[in-house]
């Protein structure tokens, strides 16, 4: 497998540009299939997770191409709606197919998705919105089938704003027959960003952003040509690594009202930030302060998603700091890890207790997740010694090519593989 090699103890510095968001190309992928013809979503980033939704396409007879962030996508082919089961396993997001498959065809087969083991991450709120809009649900085992003569919009209220529950009533929803009002929605960028395309395809929705989305099903959609917004938990790793190195770093292509809550919180850490329009820069030429409270918790709250990269800062902290997690009750498998590096936290249920400590020290750690694995390169960058971090390929499910876009702001950190020894017939 391969693995990250990271000389630490150097501060970042420089200007990097922050690609397109994984979390909003990846339903907007999905949702290219309801409408036939010829797609071109640009700002993708060049992703596993992007690769593996475009297999998806592929199987289903898509034809889709990668190049240069553009992702050219022919939907007029697709013939199947039978999702293959050893792709589903590879990546949760696939799940947002279920929507727009259903819309198109009348029917789908899926499978239980895969993904980050990071906790329980039940898909019933997906299943039963759908069976609002008048789908049949058949499962068994890890097999499940939905199957609709025509959706019909309907009043449906999540019991939790889930982000993917959300993004895949809106789709169904779109070609549906009526109005459909989505009560306790997700707020997210993503969400947005979702509406956004959708309606540029020729869809009646407004409400993303909000925790209520009403939806006025339409006809038909036409492909349209779209780019997707940056990616802001990408943002804010780059701006926890600017702040724990004691670095100074310019981010471009990014939207500093996607990161209000992540802003706030590193000011409250002392770390220097001013942002406008599409430029965030970050600095901190001190030891950080501790905050002594910090709650996840979905959309404008502080996003889990960078929970574990916050840690990080706070394990240097000066004083002792607290993060409750209130999503993902599996989102702390960092802590032993970071614990190899120096770091003393303390975790008790949901919650942990972070006493900072003068410095980290290089380690070989493992990434349990994708986020997690983000958190130990940074670990990594602010340590002193040599850090190598294994199980990366958690982390090319959401960051392009880490290792470069550090090695722009200065960091030593290089990528090895294995050396395969051939046979000597």
């Amino acid at each position: 497998m391969e693995k990250l090699v990271i000389e630490g103890g150097k501060p970042l510095s420089g200007n990097v540009r922050i690609h397109g968001a994984k979390n909003a190309a990846l339903p907007i992928l999905a949702a290219c299939t309801m409408a036939e013809g010829v797609h071109r979503i640009g700002n993708v980033p060049d992703l596993l997770d992007i690769h593996v939704m475009l297999d998806i396409l592929r199987a289903l007879g898509c034809k889709a191409e990668l190049k240069d962030d553009v992702v050219s996508l022919e939907t007029s082919s697709a013939q199947s709606s039978h999702i293959p089961e050893e792709l589903m396993r590879q990546m949760r997001s696939s799940i947002f197919l279920m929507g727009p498959l259903l819309s198109r065809f009348g029917h789908v087969q899926v499978y239980q998705p895969g993904g980050c083991a990071i906790g329980e991450r039940k898909i019933d709120l997906h299943l039963k919105g759908l069976q609002a809009l008048g789908a049949k649900i058949e499962e068994s085992g890890n097999t499940i089938k939905c199957s609709v003569d025509r959706l019909r919009g309907t009043d449906i209220t999540l019991d939790f704003p889930s982000v993917g529950a959300t993004e895949n009533i809106m789709m169904a929803a779109a070609l549906a027959e009526g109005v459909t009002t989505i009560s306790n929605a997700a707020r997210e960028p993503e969400i947005q960003d979702l509406q956004n395309f959708l309606n540029a395809m020729g869809a009646k929705m407004i409400g993303a952003g909000t925790d209520t989305i009403t939806i006025e099903g339409v006809e038909r959609l036409t492909p349209r040509a779209y780019r997707v917004i940056p990616d802001r938990i990408v943002t804010g790793t780059l701006m926890v690594a600017a702040a724990a190195t004691r670095g100074s770093v310019t981010l471009e292509n990014v939207c500093p009202a996607h990161l209000t809550s992540v802003i706030h919180v590193l000011k409250r850490a002392g770390v220097q930030i001013v942002a406008s329009d599409d430029i965030i820069h970050v600095s901190n030429s001190s030891r950080p302060r501790a905050v002594e409270r910090i709650v996840t918790s979905p959309h404008p709250s502080f996003p889990t998603d960078l929970q574990a990269q916050l840690m990080v800062l706070l394990a240097l902290a000066d004083g002792i700091s607290v993060v409750k997690e209130t999503v993902f009750e599996g989102r702390f498998k960092h802590v032993d890890e970071l614990s190899r590096m120096g770091a003393d936290v303390r975790v008790d249920l949901n919650s942990a207790f972070i006493r900072g400590v003068p410095r980290l020290y290089g380690a070989t750690v493992e990434a349990t997740d994708l986020r997690a694995g983000a958190a130990l390169v940074i670990a990594g960058l602010a340590a002193a010694g040599t850090t190598i971090v294994e199980q990366i390929h958690h982390i090319d499910r959401g960051y392009d090519q880490i290792e470069i876009m550090f090695s722009r702001l200065g960091a030593k950190i290089e990528r090895f593989s294995p050396v395969r020894h051939l046979k000597v017939p």
